[in-house]
């Protein structure tokens, strides 16, 4: 892939001297979903595909990009000293925050560049292109202008960027899972304190299938920052009397104690999603340290169920996906991933039965809402890097 991208840079910018190649992988979260706004854990892990990148500096401050997955937008110029959200510039606003971003914090980024892009995570499935993208961008600054920022920190500018530039209330976990992926790991995540521990993934008879609805969506015009507006009322309301930061801080048991403190049913399901759902993930992660991979699949169905009743993010296509993949022998557990309204599925299904349940899940699928649904089988990678 390396040398591929040395060509393609080479077909539009007509050099490849001095040029350094880059990969950004995609996420899936295991379990633990929408809780990372709300304080809570998650579960995600970096995935064997994502982005690629190919960079050199310019001795000029003109910022050329091009991405091979929007070749219609041809080659996008800009003014490193003139950076703005401009919407003809389309996916290029992503790299573009994570360079404000780096200015405002102090990084002297002064020079242009020449940068060509391309990535197999399929966009709108809600497997973190934005967010590899944008780690693709910090990194490649990290490491050219030998800046030093630590991870964590690059982790959070690219979340601040996605909120502050791009306009998106999104949590830190994609930003996280990307930055800080492990080879064969998961990460347990607590998003309220940003204390993460690494959580080895050990499926010996199992895979991970990620099927994707088809149906795109946009993070940005989704209902994401509704669920998030309710929830930050909820948590209001119970600040009334509970002295919490977050959500998160709940056990089920409180949680039910002190529901009554929230003055609107939606609201109130919203809140008992995030509590449930983190209490969950710390469940699953405990349950996949005893090697017990029925607990978990148990867990991860409880987890779809929540989402499509009390958080209300899931939609015909998923609620599908997972109704299919729940009837098909030798799966252990499958659950909306991402922000819902469409995008994936992820499951975990026995080896033996893979291609019965890419085969089957796949026809009926197609027979009940029309279209084709695309399934990939996932290999647990680790975070950005140079390569």
């Amino acid at each position: 892939m390396k040398n591929k991208m040395l060509e393609k840079f080479n077909e539009k910018f007509g050099y490849k001297q001095g040029v350094r190649v880059f990969f950004s992988p995609g996420r899936v979260n295991l379990i633990g979903e929408h809780t990372d706004y709300n304080g809570g854990h998650v579960f995600p892990c970096a995935l064997s595909f994502g982005t690629y990148g190919a960079i050199a500096l310019r001795d000029d401050k003109v910022v050329r990009m091009y991405s091979e997955n929007f070749d219609d937008k041809g080659i996008i110029s800009f003014d490193i000293e003139n950076l703005k959200n401009d919407k003809e510039h389309d996916w290029a606003n992503y790299p573009k925050g994570v360079i404000d971003v780096l200015r405002k914090h102090g990084y002297d980024v002064n020079k242009g560049f020449d940068m060509v892009v391309y990535g197999n995570i399929p966009n709108g499935a809600g497997l973190s292109s934005s967010a590899s993208l944008e780690l693709l961008m910090a990194v490649m600054m990290n490491d050219i202008y030998d800046f030093n920022i630590d991870r964590v920190e690059l982790v959070k500018y690219c979340q601040e960027a996605e909120n502050d530039f791009i306009g998106v209330n999104c949590g830190i976990m994609d930003q996280f899972a990307i930055g800080m992926g492990k080879d064969s790991s998961a990460i347990l995540l607590d998003c309220n304190t940003l204390d993460y521990k690494y959580s080895n993934v050990n499926l010996k008879d199992e895979v991970i299938v990620i099927a994707n609805t088809n149906k795109r969506r946009g993070l940005a015009d989704s209902k994401y920052n509704e669920r998030r507006g309710e929830c930050e009322e909820a948590l209001k309301e119970l600040q009334g009397e509970l002295k919490i930061n977050a959500l998160g801080e709940l056990t089920e048991d409180e949680f039910e104690k002190n529901k009554h403190l929230i003055k609107n049913d939606v609201r109130a399901k919203r809140a008992k999603h995030a509590v449930y759902e983190n209490q969950r993930t710390l469940k699953a992660v405990k349950a996949l340290e005893n090697n017990d991979i029925d607990t978990f699949g148990k867990l991860m169905n409880e987890s779809h169920n929540s989402l499509r009743d009390d958080y209300e993010v899931t939609g015909r296509e998923l609620d599908t996906l997972v109704d299919l993949a729940s009837k098909q022998e030798g799966t252990i557990g499958s659950r909306m991933t991402g922000a819902g309204f469409g995008g994936c599925t992820v499951s975990i299904v026995k080896k033996p039965m893979v291609e019965k349940f890419i085969e089957n899940v796949g026809k009926e699928y197609k027979e009940k809402i029309g279209y084709d649904a695309d399934f990939y089988v996932a290999n647990i990678g680790s975070g950005t890097r140079e390569i």
